[in-house]
């Protein structure tokens, strides 16, 4: 027998909670709009906030073929436009959560008289429509931005809110169309895994866009609203599949579907395809996070909020070459690391320049980090405490090239663990715009957050070299001047030392070669005697010119390479003989909109000219010339892929004297690319030319990067010549110049012209 709900006490009871209910809601309706004297109510939003609603948008990051790869957010809020809502989610909204929604002005009053009934059978039923939800995420209601005195009255609190959230919704009922509002809702509303928003909430738990929502994801989106902890589909799937299909039952109950559809439909298992956005995600993680750092400095100048304003940020990355960077960089040092741990099995690779283990490395190394200096914050500063934390094992994942591993490991034997790791850096430019294409900073955004394109700053060995053949080629060498591998000494000036030295592989072979083949084979001892010639501040002032910003110590040491400088720098100063001697910073944003498409700032190249065309097309003949001579450093290339058949090609190795770091910059007509590999400490690295030199290191990885680019005919970048300048008049054929029987040496050393003082000075 069923129980009376309708009983005389339930009937009392409902028609003093409608008296109260009625008197509370009228003295909140008289305080809010009619009497509110010292604001004793609070507040409410003004015309300018409905006109202006505002949520936090998260600013978007775009590529220069208008692919989103990232965004910065507090909340992760990207806004969408009704048009790109699926029929199925408005359909389940209604359903659910205001069937009467295109009827009313913002307060369902026929859903308010059924709430007594409700209250009768013992059930509770919200009466909020739609656009009262609104108000109350789109400003807060709530909040203590709009409280008053009288709000901390029990009973009266709840009254004068709901008295706010009906008028505010009746006020943007008539600011805004029925479809703009059910869009300004699926925008504002949070879905739980920090997913704010249709849009973010659609990528989150199902992989798609709004538009493509079938039927069940949309009943478990909207199911969601109840309350993303309760019903999270994600940590609570069977509360989550119960509530998704109560929505669909609510779709049926109001002819949305058919009986066998719904039964149909809620068979489907929730079929989540899981995952929260977050900034170590995605396309060109190191890029952004450079890039994070100009834009907030921008932000700071125009008083604007990268987090929450919506900026629009499109960039000269393009996302294919991004991907295929990345994707080259990956596959070569997946190879390079076997090597590297094959290389150092059973010992450690931290060691000194005699091959013997450097003493309490690790331990010196986890008092770096940061967090020992957390556990010592945590031990009041007792260093044995701090330590003994850094030596108890925990769960923790950590990266491997072959997919992540759950482990259990002690902090400071992950710092063991991974300090045996090698690192790179790629950076990719067009040298005619200075748009930087591509930008790969490490080998995992995740694990390694240090940038090794722009951050990063090591020894470039012998790819410095380009810089010193190109002050003698401005003073009166050419590519077929002749000198002679043998033995040079530099007296240090005001001491007893002096530096004389080695070639690669130890060996001076007394012979007579052009400085095309000289640069191509990278001869050192013929680098350093044209350097005594031509001047050390000479060629530092040089480097400078074309775009090397770093400091550069003028010892003589430094035509090999001794001085520190970043990729970002040599690739933007190699991309100066690509461009007929114009020297552009490379820059990596076109422009900044707002979240209406207005622009606020447009960014246009810095550059100037810094070299005579004939000297940079000289020095493009020279570095050519690693790619032509026999046994040039580049010649490596013909077996690692198809980018030199049917190309002008010219590039440049880079090999510090123990193989810390590799280096490999190549040069196309019409892109400039330079990777760089080796460890974070300078002292982990090969001990042999085997693998350590840049040719082995770093050049395999350019390799498979300009081959992806040539395979997609979907870009502009594809094989082709170098331009030579109109009249250009450089004899580049040296077998000519011997049968004319022209000494070259000769010819270089006297017409050469020592640098005025500024060209001296750094």
């Amino acid at each position: 027998m069923t129980k009376n709900r309708f009983t005389p006490g339930r009937i009392v009871m409902f028609l003093w909670a409608g008296f109260l209910g009625a008197l509370l809601l009228f003295t909140g309706f008289i305080f809010t709009v009619i009497y509110n004297p010292f604001n004793l109510a609070g507040g409410m939003p003004g015309l300018d906030n409905l006109a202006n609603p505002k949520s936090e948008l998260a600013s978007e990051v775009y590529s220069a073929d208008n692919v989103l790869i990232g965004k910065y957010f507090r909340e992760n809020r990207s806004p969408v436009e009704f048009e790109e809502i699926s029929p199925n989610l408005i359909k389940a909204l209604y359903a659910t959560e205001d069937i009467r929604f295109d009827a009313h002005s913002g307060i369902d009053l026929k859903g308010l008289g059924t709430i007594g009934v409700y209250l009768m059978m013992g059930k509770r039923r919200g009466s909020s429509t739609i656009t009262q939800q609104l108000a109350k995420n789109l400003f807060s209601t709530r909040s203590e931005a709009y409280t008053g005195t009288l709000m901390g009255v029990p009973g009266l609190r709840t009254a004068i809110i709901k008295a706010k959230e009906w008028i505010t919704a009746i006020k943007l009922e008539r600011a805004y169309t029925k479809k703009e509002i059910i869009t300004m809702y699926l925008n504002t509303v949070h879905y739980g895994s920090n997913a704010y928003g249709i849009k973010v909430a659609s990528k989150t738990f199902f992989n798609t866009s709004p538009s493509k929502l079938n039927i069940q994801q949309a009943a478990l989106l909207v199911a969601v609203l109840k309350g993303q902890s309760y019903y999270s589909p994600v940590y609570r799937p069977k509360r989550g599949l119960e509530r998704r299909n109560i929505v669909i039952d609510q779709m049926e109950k109001y002819d949305f579907l058919t009986e066998a559809q719904a039964d149909s439909v809620k068979k489907y298992p929730l079929q989540l395809v899981y995952k929260v956005e977050n900034h170590s995600d995605g396309s060109a993680t190191y890029f952004r996070a450079e890039l994070r750092k100009d834009l907030l400095a921008f932000c700071r100048e125009q008083n604007l909020d990268l987090f929450s304003d919506g900026l629009r940020i499109y960039t000269t990355v393009d996302s294919r070459m991004q991907r295929y960077a990345e994707e080259s960089l990956s596959k070569h040092m997946t190879f390079i690391q076997d090597r590297f741990f094959e290389y150092w099995k059973n010992r450690n690779p931290w060691c000194d320049e005699t091959g013997k283990e450097i003493p309490n490395f690790i331990e010196n190394a986890a008092k770096r980090s940061e967090i020992y200096r957390s556990f010592l914050e945590q031990s009041n500063g007792n260093a044995d405490s701090a330590m003994e934390m850094m030596r108890t094992p925990v769960p923790m994942t950590v990266f491997h090239w072959r997919g992540e591993r759950d482990t259990v490991l002690s902090p400071i034997d992950s710092i063991k663990y991974y300090k045996r790791y090698l690192h790179a850096g790629l950076m990719s430019m067009d040298p005619h715009t200075g748009w930087i294409k591509a930008w790969v900073g490490g080998i995992n955004f995740k694990f390694f957050k240090f940038d090794h394109v722009k951050q990063g700053k090591r020894q470039p060995g012998s790819s410095f070299k380009p810089f010193m053949y190109t002050a003698a080629m401005e003073h009166g060498y050419t590519p077929c001047s002749e000198m002679v591998d043998a033995p040079v000494t530099f007296y240090i000036p005001g001491s007893k030392t002096y530096w004389s030295p080695n070639n690669a592989d130890g060996v001076f072979t007394g012979e007579h070669m052009t400085l095309r083949k000289a640069m191509a084979l990278s001869i050192n001892s013929i680098a350093a005697a044209l350097a005594q010639r031509v001047g050390i501040r000479t060629v530092a002032a040089y480097a400078h010119r074309m775009g090397i910003e770093s400091r550069l110590d003028t010892v003589p040491s430094l035509v090999l390479g001794s001085s520190d400088v970043s990729l970002f720098e040599m690739v933007g100063a190699y991309s100066t003989f690509v461009n007929q001697g114009t020297w552009t910073r490379p820059y990596f944003i076109t422009r900044i909109e707002d979240k209406h498409g207005t622009v606020l700032k447009r960014f246009n190249p810095e550059n100037k000219q810094v070299l005579n065309e004939e000297t940079a097309y000289t020095m493009v003949h020279m570095l050519r010339g690693a790619t032509q001579e026999r046994n040039g450093t580049s010649m490596g290339l013909y077996n690692l892929g198809k980018t030199l058949y049917g190309n002008e090609v010219g590039g440049k190795t880079g090999t510090t004297s123990n193989y810390s770091d590799g280096w490999y910059i190549g040069i196309t007509h019409n892109l400039v690319t330079g990777v760089w590999v080796g460890g974070d400490d300078r002292c982990i690295h090969f001990r042999s030319m085997q693998y350590g030199q840049g040719g082995r290191m770093a050049m395999p990885i350019w390799s498979y990067y300009m081959d992806k680019v040539y395979a997609d005919t979907t870009l502009a970048y594809k094989k082709g010549r170098f331009e030579k300048p109109y009249n250009y008049s450089t004899e580049l054929d040296c077998a000519k110049l011997k049968r004319t029987g022209i000494d070259d040496d000769s010819a270089g050393h006297n017409n050469f012209v020592m640098p005025n003082k500024t060209d001296l000075d750094e």
